[in-house]
């Protein structure tokens, strides 16, 4: 008789142990999701970072600059608004700036050493972590459908070179000729040799109706760059990543220090294991382990909940912001806002 009471005695702590270890996870986990403000879709996008300040663009090309990033930023809010998907919304909204000169993506591309363009993109779903990705092409007028197409009519992941342009060809997409990618503006950078940091790359992540995140990068390089050297934007993990457990994010800086210290997938991954919120995530990886690295650049991101951040530690980034409860923002400078 006394053993069993015993028995029912320490199973009654065992029990109560639980219940309170559970209970504590449970209000954890609740505090966590009533701070957070739950988008029905959100949006944000980057068109690269560097050494950006008031007295190197001119008023005029600041103007031209936020009309470019509003327009890209009523691209996907449109898509997004009406309940189109976050890939649909990346897509398309990456493709009016790579369309757009003043952007290094597509069009705006810049020049390699040997007086050439070379272009990269890709692009992720997060629902179910396909992706696709293209690099070192030279007359895919729009790459990040490019990267589209790998991911949903291929088995593979990435393309290069040649072999991307010919699958593109198979696919329909619109292929160009490379001097299609010439601005005087560019060539002239490369004819001075510039040294300074350039900006450099487009990117988008989304949120859509449904749940779903996706991110896309697109870009036209290093300028001077050899070899068919290839960044971070074509890289999945290293400059764009999305997953619905956890965030979308495109980056753009230095690629070489986002290859190395896979800056898309650690912000997730910080997310993921240690139970960081998207804002300190991002936070450490781009004002902390990259500084201390030596990398510059910066990040959009999205969690699963539409909060945004986006962080960088370089004088300046192009980015821009709309959510479904009426939150919208173009920047550009530091002492700006649109770091939520």
């Amino acid at each position: 008789m006394k053993s069993k009471l015993i028995f029912s005695s320490f199973l009654i702590l065992v029990l109560t142990f639980y219940s309170c270890k559970t209970d504590k996870k449970s209000t954890s986990n609740q505090t966590v999701v009533s701070l957070e403000q739950k988008q029905e879709w959100a949006i944000v996008i980057h068109g690269g970072a560097g050494g950006i300040t008031r007295e190197s663009i001119t008023p005029e090309l600041d103007k031209e600059y936020r009309a470019g990033l509003q327009l890209a930023i009523n691209t996907g809010k449109k898509i997004l608004s009406e309940g189109g998907s976050a890939l649909d919304a990346v897509e398309q909204t990456i493709r009016t700036m790579e369309d757009n000169p003043l952007f290094n993506a597509g069009k705006g591309a810049v020049f390699t050493h040997d007086g050439r363009n070379e272009l990269d993109a890709a692009i992720m779903d997060g629902s179910n972590l396909a992706a696709g990705s293209v690099a070192c092409v030279t007359d895919i007028k729009n790459p990040i459908t490019a990267a589209r197409r790998v991911m949903t009519n291929s088995p593979h992941v990435m393309l290069t070179g040649a072999g991307a342009s010919q699958f593109a060809k198979e696919q329909g997409l619109e292929i160009v000729p490379p001097s299609y990618f010439y601005t005087e503006r560019r060539f002239q950078e490369l004819q001075e040799i510039l040294k300074k940091e350039k900006n450099g790359t487009v990117g988008c992540c989304a949120l859509d109706k449904k749940g779903n995140l996706a991110a896309g990068t697109s870009t036209g390089g290093m300028p001077d760059k050899k070899y068919n050297r290839v960044g971070d934007a074509p890289i999945i993990g290293a400059g764009t990543y999305a997953n619905n457990n956890t965030c979308a994010v495109s980056g753009t800086g230095h690629g070489e220090y986002f290859i190395r210290w896979t800056v898309a997938h650690d912000i997730s991954a910080l997310m993921e294991y240690k139970g960081m919120t998207l804002r300190e995530a991002s936070e450490l990886v781009v004002n902390d382990k990259l500084v201390k690295a030596g990398g510059s650049g910066g990040v959009i991101s999205l969690d699963k909940s539409g909060n945004v951040s986006m962080p960088f530690n370089s004088t300046g980034m192009f980015r821009g912001v709309a959510t479904a409860d009426g939150k919208e923002g173009i920047y550009i400078y530091k002492d700006e806002g649109g770091r939520p």
